[in-house]
């Protein structure tokens, strides 16, 4: 027995102590990511939940973005699925109260990242470094570019072995220049961007960036992009429009391989931000919707075995969600919708109406979810794609939609409404 756990404790040493060789090599046309010598794209996620889905996806990689308890087992789980990780090292931000202008906070803050980096650099499932994230949201101190310098320099000195990627909030000229003045060690721009990005490539050398970019986060249009009702109640795509912009943006991606070394879609998990539906690619649930089967169409070159339904002509009093819709108490509102399901799938529809949330922050940062009402559904049939219900209560709400078809996949949708 205690043989058999040497021989076991020297295999696990044996593995996590081999440290894959990655680099960032200029070509002819541009720029190539190496791992071990062999040319490697990233068809990236951010998140840490579901890897084997992912490695079975087509996927080979994810991000994280800061350490805590689970850092070694995700590690770990991630190299198991033969996946790579840029691990994420979270810099303090302006907005959430660091000063980049206090000398002692600063240094030991890179005294830190510097154990980090000195723990994990020879982790076999070590791809980059991801230094900081959205640095350049809600703040004012510049200094933040200079750290961002000695604190690239100090990866590089400890860890030559692989690169490091900074990752700003969107693209901005200005921010491109503060970069190229003040880190010009950094090897890779990481650019967390939502919606239609179709823009990315052209603008990347017209702000003057000629550097290898990676794509951190993409997704939907966000919050802070789309439109917004009179009450100012930000209106989400539906699935089916999700998916329609996944797939924009994944070409627009590939279209650029030259100088992008790929991207991380985000989120690879679940979480309330605005809405529980806005940025997760599962449901609460851990459903799919038919943006998981654009990445599947992408990183595999396969048709997933069973697609999602897609939504259409989702409307409460044959009014979408951009037409603010407001009614008086005790009115009765008329959902309906129109759904597709290329598997013929036998469909059940949730309905669930659901106050606006009231906890709305900025980031990222952590948000509570709102819970639904009871007991407002005058005739619920599941089966049935239109609706009757009645709000009894003053205030902003929410009309959810969930179609499943019964085998993991889920078509989704909101109209928010205000009643007075």
């Amino acid at each position: 027995m205690k043989k058999h756990l040497l021989f076991s404790l020297s295999i696990f040493l044996f593995l996590t102590s081999y440290s894959s060789k990655v680099e960032v090599k200029s070509t002819q046309v541009g720029f190539q990511l190496l791992k071990d010598g062999k040319p490697y794209f990233i068809k990236g996620a951010g998140g840490t939940v579901e890897l084997e889905k992912l490695k079975s996806y087509g996927g080979n990689s994810i991000r994280t973005w800061g350490i805590d308890a689970n850092t070694d087992e995700i590690l770990d789980e991630a190299h198991k699925n033969g996946l790579t990780v840029t691990f994420g090292i979270w810099m303090g931000q302006e907005r959430q109260g660091f000063d980049y202008s206090n000398e002692a906070a600063v240094k030991a803050q890179l005294e830190q990242f510097r154990q980090i980096v000195r723990k994990y650099k020879n982790h076999p499932a070590i791809l980059l470094w991801g230094v900081g994230n959205e640095m350049d949201l809600d703040y004012t101190n510049f200094d933040v570019w200079k750290y961002l310098e000695e604190l690239i320099l100090m990866i590089h000195q400890e860890d030559p072995n692989h690169p490091t990627m900074a990752v700003t909030a969107g693209l901005d000229v200005a921010e491109i220049k503060l970069i190229n003045k003040y880190t010009p060690s950094l090897d890779i721009l990481g650019v967390n961007t939502y919606g239609d990005i179709s823009y990315l490539p052209k603008a990347m050398k017209i702000y003057g960036w000629d550097k290898p970019y990676i794509v951190a986060e993409w997704g939907p249009y966000g919050w802070w992009q789309v439109a917004k009702t009179e009450w100012g109640a930000s209106i989400e795509q539906t699935s089916t429009e999700k998916a329609n912009t996944y797939e924009v943006s994944m070409n627009a991606i590939n279209s650029d391989k030259n100088n992008c070394l790929g991207s991380y879609v985000f989120l690879w998990g679940q979480k309330q931000e605005q809405t529980s539906t806005w940025f997760g690619l599962f449901t609460e649930e851990g459903e799919e919707t038919e943006v998981m089967d654009v990445l599947i169409k992408n990183w595999s070159n396969k048709n997933p075995k069973n697609q999602a339904p897609s939504i259409h002509n989702f409307k409460i009093n044959d009014q979408t969600s951009s037409d603010n819709i407001i009614l008086t108490q005790g009115s009765t509102l008329s959902a309906k919708v129109e759904i597709t399901d290329k598997d013929n799938d036998k469909l059940k529809y949730e309905w669930l109406v659901i106050p606006e949330s009231t906890d709305k922050k900025t980031g990222g940062d952590a948000e509570k979810s709102p819970k639904p009402l009871r007991s407002v559904f005058k005739k619920s049939d599941e089966q049935n794609n239109q609706v009757d219900f009645s709000v009894p209560q003053k205030g902003e709400y929410r009309l959810f939609l969930f179609v499943h078809d019964g085998n993991g996949n889920v078509a989704t949708g909101n109209i928010p409404f205000k009643i007075i």
